[in-house]
């Protein structure tokens, strides 16, 4: 049952209002110390606003701005020239040929030994949930993500990669499959037996290495991304230009807006200054705990809180 369209909008209002108000708030702390902050650790001058500068300390946003720019921009424009080939002249193959796509874009950018990992992961998930018990399927996944933790896992896994945001994307990308490995096989204990068959492991892998929401989602359950792939259309130019075009401007509006926060509110050098940190009020602290909460998910679960990454991913997924 779905609450009144009125309560509906009085909750939607006072949400964006209060986080409009919590930027207020941050903004005015940053502006009041930007010198202090300046000297303490640098900002850096704009790319896209010139006159302004940015908190540079916001990892997140570098990293994947980083990532995107080098390398999973042009895979993931490289996963929409292969589907739309694939819809034109093998549309029986698809899911198929992007799940060999996935498959060699996840082995350019993580290694073999990364790869190996993600299918270790699939195959054990798939493996536990032919007993078709929910329970079994949670307590496997859990242990997997907990081995995310092990120093000496954690050790190991470095000493594949000659640097840290290489190891990141490993934890980003293994974190974030677990739970795509969590629906397949959850979805696999609820079906009857007669719908088994459209659960097997290769639609497990199609599913699991589907580059669009590879490395930080948007997460999709296993039920609607069988349905797109399955549901055949007919080509129409038109059409695919308009979502290309709309994804276009999506994308710029996201990552306008993002750079906007970085250029107008310093979060993340305020997290790492005291004085800053003690004169924020309630407000700022609350936008602060948000923050960090944030930070956190991006780590441990691979928090799709990322603007650009999520509409790149938007698009992508509209144009299965």
């Amino acid at each position: 049952m779905m609450l009144p369209a009125w309560e509906m909008c009085a909750y939607l209002f006072l949400t964006i209002a209060s986080h409009f108000y919590s930027f207020y708030e941050v903004y005015k702390v940053s502006q009041k110390y930007e010198d202090e902050i300046d000297r303490s650790f640098g900002l850096e001058q704009g790319t896209l606003f010139w006159s302004l500068k940015k908190d540079a300390l916001d990892f997140e946003w570098s990293y994947w701005i980083e990532w995107g720019r080098e390398y999973i921009l042009w895979l993931l424009a490289g996963h929409l020239l292969v589907s739309q080939m694939c819809r034109l002249f093998v549309e029986k193959y698809k899911p198929w040929c992007l799940m060999v796509y996935g498959m060699a874009a996840c082995w350019f950018l993580l290694g073999i030994k990364g790869f190996a990992v993600i299918l270790l992961h699939a195959a054990i998930s798939f493996a536990v949930a032919q007993f078709q018990t929910p329970l079994l399927t949670w307590l496997c996944s859990l242990i997997l993500l907990s081995t995310l933790r092990i120093p000496a896992v954690e050790e190991a896994k470095r000493k594949w990669y000659d640097t840290e945001n290489e190891y990141y994307l490993l934890l980003f990308t293994v974190s974030v499959r677990c739970l795509f490995n969590t629906s397949f096989s959850l979805e696999y204990c609820w079906h009857g037996c007669a719908q088994k068959s459209s659960h097997s492991f290769l639609w497990m892998l199609a599913y699991v290495f589907y580059y669009p929401t590879f490395h930080n989602g948007p997460l999709m359950n296993f039920d609607e991304f069988s349905k797109q792939m399955r549901k055949q259309e007919a080509f129409s130019l038109k059409t695919n230009l308009g979502v290309l075009i709309m994804g276009i401007i999506r994308i710029f509006f996201w990552w306008c807006l993002a750079e906007l926060m970085i250029h107008f509110m310093y979060i993340h050098a305020i997290c790492s200054t005291s004085s800053p940190l003690e004169a924020m009020s309630y407000w700022a602290l609350g936008e602060y705990s948000l923050k960090k909460k944030e930070n956190k998910s991006s780590v441990s679960s691979s928090s799709n809180n990322t603007r650009l990454m999520l509409c790149l991913l938007l698009l992508m997924n509209s144009t299965l």
